[in-house]
């Protein structure tokens, strides 16, 4: 263990690969609890002798745990992308990663920016078509994988049926439609963002409209409610001509990044027809994630995590999150809302941060009035969370769950199978112990923040970004 800065741990590279190997646990997980909590995450931070600069680069890693009457096995493998290949082969960064230049000649990167290319390199979250199972990240491509043996088997391309460049890797799913909702987005001088419904089983997509913009605004997740999308564009986004001179100076998307001479925008859309009912501004905000969206009388209540500016994406270069007195940029979570005549949100902080990747029951709020939400919140001096917490929005009360020295994952929320309260459910999070170099599976009362029980993995794995728990219960989507 590093004793100056502990949480280094979560940002070292885990070449070790186990297939189904049953975990030690104690304590106990609800018996109800079935299903497979896949996530995904960085896992490999160097692409042979280069050393990637920021926490998007990295080879993204899968990482399952089955839960079976109480006992868990535990598998992670490599996504086998082309760049992962690439590298492994000795070739370095293949594609222009978000902080890292193509270790290629200069036409080549010229090349590439000309076209258009992205990495083919899924390390944001998990997706799924169907009976398939894939690794998405902000791109054209998903990589499906054997959810037995995590190994990769297959390619999507998601921009098949859609005039976009990629697809984000935060969609929503609707239970009832058993479809998914998503975005297209095409970035150049400007920005096209395109609203589209595919079918569960991962079908031909349905356009529904295009927005387009004047600018290049940056766009990671959007909210659903009952009859609307609303697509945040945030106040930061893309210089294209810098993306274009890094070709010569091998600048990368991260110094392209800037402030744009525009508000927050909230652009709201009619879920089905694709009509742009209003566009509503706020003051300069940067926002990965939102919590939930619902309708209230003539207006729209957005809650989401939301940060003061671009340090949001430019302040999680490696070398600062290793850093013993990094900068962490400090999302609060905060609450919007929206008049549905459009005009000014009127903007509430519901809870200090840094916090992050927030999380609902979504199967059964998702789109509609919500009481909690769940995140992972860090205090100190620290890169990385150090707290579950939970957050009663009507009420304005909090709970925390925390092991000192130790950095809980993003919380998934996982219903009872016959639940008589919001909360009613387990929380299940990767908690990495710097002190031990070993990562646990953790399982919580999603109510009380109590702790029922945990498995030990037989390592540490580097602290991860999104998952899915696919069950009986909740076969299609437990989080946006």
């Amino acid at each position: 263990m590093d004793a100056s800065a502990p949480y280094r741990l979560g940002f070292r590279t885990q070449d070790e690969e186990r297939t189904n190997v049953r975990l030690p646990t104690e304590g106990s997980f609800p018996g109800w609890l079935r299903g497979d909590l896949i996530r995904n995450g960085p896992g490999r931070f160097e692409a042979g002798e280069t050393r990637l600069r920021h926490w998007f680069d990295p080879f993204g890693m899968l990482r399952r745990f089955r839960i079976r009457d109480g006992d868990v096995t535990y598998a992670n493998r490599f996504v086998r992308s082309r760049d992962y290949e690439h590298a492994a082969d000795g070739g370095g960064v293949r594609t222009p990663f978000p902080g890292t230049p193509p270790d290629r000649p200069v036409w080549t990167r010229l090349a590439q920016v000309l076209r258009g290319t992205f990495p083919d390199n899924p390390v944001i979250g998990v997706q799924r078509f169907g009976s398939e199972f894939a690794a998405v990240t902000e791109s054209p491509t998903a990589l499906c994988f054997d959810p037995d043996t995590l190994e990769t088997t297959g390619r999507i391309d998601l921009t098949a049926g859609l005039d976009s460049d990629l697809t984000l890797a935060h969609v929503h799913y609707d239970n009832d439609r058993e479809a998914f909702f998503n975005l297209g987005v095409s970035y150049g001088r400007t920005a096209t963002c395109t609203l589209f419904r595919r079918p569960a089983d991962g079908g031909t997509p349905t356009p529904l409209t295009r927005l387009r913009f004047d600018d290049a605004p940056y766009v990671h997740s959007f909210a659903l409610t009952e009859r609307y999308a609303v697509v945040t564009a945030n106040a930061f986004g893309l210089d294209a001509a810098g993306l274009l001179r890094g070709a010569f100076t091998r600048e990368t998307f991260l110094d392209s990044f800037e402030a744009l001479d525009s508000p927050t925008r909230f652009v709201v859309i009619d879920r089905e027809t694709g009509a742009h009912e209003t566009t509503v501004t706020a003051p300069p905000a940067f926002v990965y994630h939102h919590a939930n969206a619902y309708e209230r009388d003539d207006e729209l209540v957005v809650d989401l995590v939301a940060f003061e500016d671009d340090r949001a994406v430019t302040g999680l270069t490696l070398s600062n999150l290793r850093s013993e007195s990094p900068e962490l940029p400090a999302g609060d979570l905060v609450r919007y809302r929206l008049p549905l005549s459009g005009g000014d949100a009127k903007r509430e902080r519901l809870h200090p941060g840094p916090v992050e990747f927030p999380m609902i029951n979504y199967r059964r709020t998702n789109g509609e009035r919500h009481r909690y939400v769940y995140l992972a919140e860090t205090d100190g001096n620290s890169s990385l969370p150090t707290d579950i917490t939970k957050v009663d929005v009507e009420r304005r009360t909090v709970r925390r769950w925390r092991e000192s020295g130790t950095h809980p994952g993003e919380p998934v929320f996982v219903p009872s199978p016959e639940p008589t309260a919001e909360d009613d459910g387990a929380l299940l999070s990767v908690v990495l112990d710097p002190a031990t170099e070993r990562s646990d599976l953790v399982c919580l009362d999603a109510a009380t923040l109590e702790e029922h029980g945990r498995a030990r993995l037989p390592h540490a794995l580097p602290y991860g970004f999104h998952g899915q728990f696919y069950g009986p219960d909740s076969p299609g989507r437990s989080m946006a």
